[in-house]
């Protein structure tokens, strides 16, 4: 951040669809140091509002109508590169929490926090602290580790993770196959090939056979 966006007073804007929760997280940061600059409920306002306001910290819903809070971040953080996102969401997943900081957040905190916490994370995001609760730091921490260990010291793969027969249905998965003809293939059923593919989505931490297939192609 530059030095201007360092000063101790503290622009924030709000993005968020409820306008109670809007209300609430005002009375909770209301301080001294405070101004809240902005309120919208969509991102499509926020992406409208944002550059002219410029606000230091920004608190973001993920679940928004439209274009979602981390799609929001995505496409805004190259326009406001001294803004701080800081997600403000009930969702707990950890694929939440990953994409948001992937896109651009610098923090990311849950709607059950009490208001003196969420004033403090908004002063420290500001000051340049990760504003997250411990909890979901810990657990964010132990998906990258337990990600770490899945990786080949020698080709630093996460591929690597599968097993010989999980590999074979993947290679097949990624030529195109159905469940059905790669059940041919290998001689086995169609129920152990979802299985298989269900173990490889997981182990390779991707949504759906088409992320598979584009993250063996890209390691093979």
């Amino acid at each position: 951040m530059n030095g201007a966006s360092k000063s101790s007073h503290i622009r924030v804007m709000l993005v968020d669809d409820h306008p109670l929760v809007r209300s609430a997280v005002r009375q909770a940061i209301t301080a001294p140091d405070i101004e809240i600059v902005g309120e919208v409920a969509t991102a499509e306002d926020a992406f409208e509002v944002a550059p002219t306001v410029r606000p230091d910290v920004m608190l973001i819903d993920i679940a928004l109508p439209g274009m979602s809070g981390i799609q929001l971040v995505r496409e805004l953080s190259p326009r406001l590169p001294d803004t701080c996102f800081v997600m403000l969401t009930v969702s707990t997943t950890e694929r939440d929490v990953a994409e948001a900081f992937e896109h651009g957040a610098s923090g990311y905190l849950t709607k059950d926090l009490t208001p003196e916490a969420l004033l403090r994370a908004v002063r420290g995001a500001h000051a340049g602290d990760l504003a997250m609760p411990r909890k979901l730091a810990a657990r964010l921490v132990h998906r990258l580790v337990e990600r770490g260990r899945h990786m080949s010291p020698a080709d630093g793969t996460s591929t690597a993770a599968l097993s010989g027969r999980e590999r074979e249905v993947l290679r097949l998965l990624a030529e195109g196959l159905t469940d059905r003809a790669i059940a041919e293939s290998l001689t086995i059923s169609t129920r152990t090939v979802e299985t298989h593919v269900s173990s490889v989505l997981r182990k390779l931490d991707v949504r759906n056979r088409a992320e598979a297939a584009r993250l063996y192609r890209e390691d093979d």
